[in-house]
Parts: structure tokens; sequence; C-alpha cells
């Protein structure tokens, strides 16, 4: 629920192959052996500030954040995030936890006494009550754009593709044991908040910082930091956040999300440009987008951002790729990334692998093993941590 990115550089119409990018990983923390939360995220954070990385607290105590510096090539995210990862899974277990990339608890529900002792999140608790009795995890994508007015216009014409962004990550198909039925409950308990959900429609930043006043003013939001719609600008950075990604189960997952937002970024730039209009998709269609996205992941149908009829998420995926293919091109991008979208079509993304491991485990142990495999793929458990910038 932090954003903890240090400054992005600026960036402009003139010199799109460098938008800057940086990502945000919240993590699970679990016991290796019943799967239950563990409520040790201060001793981790302490353990991995020990080997130079900074992780961040979260609003539960079986949580922490990961965050990037500021990146503008993929394979330099991509170290990044693998010497992340991998340090704070070497923490976890210092700390008797196991690291996971799920975006919810998948062998219990929020455990008492789950709140993070901070004065922001036990006035969060007082206001919004129950709703804070979860456990969610999220990856947060920013993209450098500074000028506020584009960064509004931008996100209109990001709107009709979040639902794609969410099926292609959707890691949160099973909790408590069972399966939900969908491929991110997540999406499905991030809706209890109501400044939540896919972004309206903005004419300008003005509109935008008054529909946060009024949201402030009848209490949906204590602070601006509380804008927790799929697509935001973000409180203190220059930059444009996508929010509305599960936590992808692989550094693959997550290097692939994020060169499909910068490529819908600048992609929506040259159309902002252009003076083109963006899609007036109404939001009662983009919610059930949204939700038919977090029911059926790719393993189904999505709904069309032009047509708004429904098609193979596989097909979705192909229209979000033909979509950005020059922006991807015009960065080295395009090739990896259409090549990344076919294995996790092939293999299965986070929420496949999960009922897979679930029918496959015999015991909470053996399911708790597996997904900590997962989040492991592609890490590099002895490297460094990113150097401070």
């Amino acid at each position: 629920m932090t954003s903890t990115l240090p400054r992005h550089a600026g960036s402009d119409r003139d010199d799109l192959r460098v938008l800057t990018m940086g990502v945000e990983e919240e993590l699970l923390l679990v016991d290796a052996d019943s799967g239950r939360p563990r409520l040790n995220s201060t001793d981790v954070v302490a353990g991995a500030r020990d080997t130079g990385l900074d992780l961040q607290l979260e609003l539960s105590r079986c949580q922490v954040e990961t965050a990037t510096s500021v990146c503008t090539r993929i394979d330099e995210l991509r170290q990044e995030l693998r010497a992340s990862r991998g340090v704070a899974a070497a923490a976890a277990a210092a700390a008797g936890s196991r690291l996971l990339a799920t975006a919810v608890p998948p062998l219990d529900t929020t455990p008492p006494g789950a709140l993070t002792d901070a004065a922001r999140y036990r006035r969060m608790a007082r206001h919004f009550g129950a709703v804070t009795d979860q456990v969610i995890c999220g990856c947060h994508v920013h993209i450098g754009v500074p000028d506020r007015e584009v960064a509004v216009q931008v996100s209109n014409h990001l709107r009709p593709w979040l639902p794609a962004l969410l099926a292609l990550t959707a890691n949160s198909s099973v909790t408590a044991g069972a399966d939900t039925g969908y491929a991110s409950w997540r999406h499905i308990q991030w809706g209890r908040w109501a400044s939540g959900g896919p972004p309206p429609l903005f004419r300008s930043a003005r509109h935008y910082d008054d529909v946060v006043a009024m949201m402030l003013d009848a209490g949906v939001l204590l602070d601006p930091a509380m804008v927790y719609w799929d697509i935001r600008l973000s409180p203190h950075l220059p930059t444009l956040e996508i929010r509305v990604c599960d936590v992808p189960a692989t550094i693959e997952e997550t290097v692939t999300a994020a060169a499909l937002v910068r490529g819908l970024v600048s992609t929506a730039l040259t159309a902002v440009h252009r003076g083109a209009p963006a899609p007036q998709l109404e939001a009662e269609r983009l919610e059930a987008a949204c939700w038919r996205a977090a029911r059926e992941g790719i393993d189904g149908y999505g709904m069309d951002p032009l047509t708004q009829r429904p098609v193979p998420a596989a097909r979705l995926l192909g229209s979000l790729l033909a979509h950005v293919r020059t922006g991807l091109e015009e960065t080295g991008d395009f090739t990896s990334t259409r090549a990344s979208v076919r294995r996790i079509l092939r293999r299965g993304n986070g929420a496949r692998r999960q009922r897979r491991a679930l029918a496959a485990s015999r015991t909470a142990a053996d399911f708790v093993a597996e997904l900590a495999r997962i989040t492991a793929e592609g890490c590099a458990p002895s490297a460094p941590p990113p150097p401070a910038r």
C-alpha cells in the first residue's frame, strides 16, 4: 500500500526510449510447515537491512515490500528484481519464515493481531474497521510521466487494458486451503476499498484533484496516499503508477508486466500527442471486464477492449501485444516480451500453478515448498542487493 521508489528522472515525448520505470512487489511471509501467515515482518526487514536491502513494512505484519531503483532497461530491472527477491527470501528463511509471491494467503486467512503497529495503520483500522483485516499483495509499476496533465490523459488511454494485465498476472486462486473459483481473489478482496478499482475518466489534472478532494471530504480517503485506483498519479513521485496486477508468481512475469505497462504508456503518449481521444469506456463495462479477468485469468475468456465482447484470454493478450508493439520495438523489448507472454500462456500464470500445486500436494508443507520454489524461479539468492541510488 506504500510507494517507496526514489524519484524518477524526467522523460519526454522526444525520448521515449528512456521512459523510466520502477517496480514494487508486496510479498507474503508464512510458516514453512503450516503455511499460515507469520507475523514477523520486522525481523525480516531487519535481517535484509543487514545485507544492504531496504524492505518496507506493509499493512499486515506478514508482508514485506521490495522496491527497485529507477530503471531504463528491462535487463536492469530484471537484475534488481532477482537480487531483491533473493535477499528477501534469505532474510525470511533466517527469521524462520518462507517468502511467497502470492497475492493472498493460500492456506489461511488474515490472522488475529496482524496489523502493523504504525500510527497511520492504526488510524486506518479505526476509520475503516474490518476492511483493514486483509492480506493482499500487489505489484505496482511506476512509469516516469512528469507532466500531470499528460499523465491523466495517459491514464484514460490505459483504462481499457487493465483487465488484460490482471488476467496475465492473476496469482491468488487459492486461499484458506481451497480453490476460490477465481484466478485473482485479491481483486475481489480489493473491491472492499471504496477508493480501489479502475479509475474514472478524467478531463484534466484539476478534475483528478477535485475527485480526490471529494473523496477526502467524504471520508473515503484519509490522505492522498490512500487513492487505490488501478492507475493513479503517484502522490510523491513524478510517475504514473499502475496497480492492477497481483504480485506475479515469478520474476519473469513481473518483468513481462512491467514491459507491457511501459509499452502501454509509450503507446498512450503517442496517442495523446497526436490528439487522439481516449476510448470512452463506461465504468460499468470496465468493472465487468475486470471481474471477468479476475474470475477466469488466462484460462477462460476476457472482454475485448474495443468491442466489449468475450474473447479467449490468449486472443486478448495477443491484441495487447499488437497494441503496444511499436512502443516495445522502440526499446528493443517486443520479441522477448512476446515470447514471455507465450510461455506464460503455455506453462500457466500463478493462478494456474497454485491450483496445480494444491492438487499435487499431500501436505501443507509440500504446498508451501512448491510455492516457495516458484517464487524463487530466476532469483539470485546469493547476489547482493542493488546499490542505493
